[in-house]
């Protein structure tokens, strides 16, 4: 990890401010009159609820482009929008993409369409459409979003807001997932191109590395769902601040998992602080969520998760690896 100097990239000068983003987010809200929800909106349909979420990949679509292969962009697409319905306990049942783009190409086409193929599989989705749009006077490139659709019952979606005392269960990160790349791309590219070997596994290329899909969390939602799970966390942009969704609390965190060397790579050659990497990049926790310290446990044992940290009274914070995110 770096200390800060004059030198050192952060996310707004790559190009992404977040506190600014989150303004316009809730200017559109307001203005709107657009539900409110962290992760997805819910439809009252009876006795279930419907729920609906929708985003894109972001400028990890720039590294495919770069080295013509977006192969894997398609998982992503589907893991942004499922991960966020599962943190809201709903399970994802369908989905639909969008394809903009200045010129079309059946290649590209066809291995975004291997992705979206693979990703659905591994969230458990069904494919019912898409619409691809031929674009040359807006869209340079190309740009993919998605829209996905759950159910759940009325008594299976998460209250939404942890309780001091809770236990915080983590699940491990792929990587970088589909956040923060427009501080990793400028990071990366000072001294290198994206054809160079990784230098932490020089069978791998830089891209490559960057290029690592989203995981998606379908497989924990079953545990979550059979204890009593107070909130659950998709950690996205924002990176650990994104535990404060679930309520104005004090998170303590003792025992995250280990950042990915991806991770160092991109602190090193952007000369990144350690606030910023982990208000920008999940850090290798990609998913969390807050229970009874017993539910916690059992959820742990259950899955691929371990209890990481506890829910405390105090002024809202992130507590980890010696760092107070506010």
């Amino acid at each position: 990890m770096t200390d800060e100097d004059d030198d050192g990239l952060t996310y707004a000068e790559a190009g992404v401010d977040i506190d600014a983003s989150e303004a316009a987010t809730a200017a559109l809200i307001g203005a709107a009159g657009e539900f409110e929800g962290d992760y997805a909106g819910l439809v009252d349909i009876g006795d279930q609820y419907l729920a609906l979420a929708t985003d894109g990949v972001g400028t990890k679509l720039l590294v495919a482009e770069a080295v013509d292969d977006y192969s894997t962009v398609g998982i992503d697409c589907i893991a942004m929008n499922a991960n966020d319905l599962i943190a809201t306990g709903v399970e994802p049942v369908a989905f639909v993409d969008y394809l903009a783009v200045e010129a079309p190409s059946e290649e590209t086409s066809e291995q975004i369409g291997e992705g979206l193929r693979e990703g659905a599989e591994r969230a458990g989705v069904a494919l019912v459409g898409g619409e691809t749009a031929v674009m040359p006077d807006v869209i340079k490139g190309l740009d993919i979003a998605g829209t996905c659709a759950g159910l759940a019952p009325k008594d299976g979606v998460f209250p939404g807001e942890a309780e001091p005392g809770d236990a915080i269960v983590g699940w491990p990160s792929s990587g970088i997932h589909s956040n923060g790349l427009t501080l990793a791309r400028e990071a990366v590219t000072r001294d290198h191109e994206y054809a160079d070997p990784f230098p932490h596994d020089e069978d791998e290329t830089i891209a490559e590395e960057l290029l690592t899909p989203t995981r998606i969390y379908s497989d924990v939602l079953g545990p979550l769902r059979e204890h009593e799970t107070h909130a659950a966390a998709h950690v996205t942009g924002g990176g650990w601040t994104n535990l404060t969704r679930m309520g104005a609390h004090r998170y303590e965190i003792t025992d995250p998992f280990d950042a990915q060397p991806v991770f160092e790579f991109v602190q090193e050659e952007g000369d990144v602080d350690d606030e910023e990497m982990h208000r920008t990049f999940n850090m290798g926790t990609g998913f969390v969520a807050a229970l009874p310290e017993d539910d916690a446990e059992a959820v742990a044992e259950a899955t691929d998760g371990r209890v990481i940290g506890r829910v405390e009274e105090g002024e809202e914070c992130v507590a980890v690896r010696g760092l107070e995110l506010q």
